[in-house]
């Protein structure tokens, strides 16, 4: 997750108050994103999972990572 601003490749989604963006190319390979802020343990963070997960994270679990 990063601040950008909204390009042409960009899918836009206005959610409670916020903007969020998502490269259209990625959107189609993983459907519905959800973005939840949580806490764990000792730690939080923002945990990103999708509907049709895909590889390549950070190692944080199948299907989820949290940063």
């Amino acid at each position: 997750m990063v601040l950008d601003e909204p390009k042409e490749s960009d899918d836009v989604f206005k959610v409670n108050g916020f903007t969020m963006l998502m490269d259209k190319d990625l959107h189609a390979q993983t459907k519905d994103v959800t973005v939840d802020y949580v806490t764990y343990g000792m730690g939080s963070g923002f945990k990103v999972t999708s509907e049709v997960p895909v590889g390549g994270g950070g190692g944080c679990g199948s299907g989820s990572c949290s940063c």
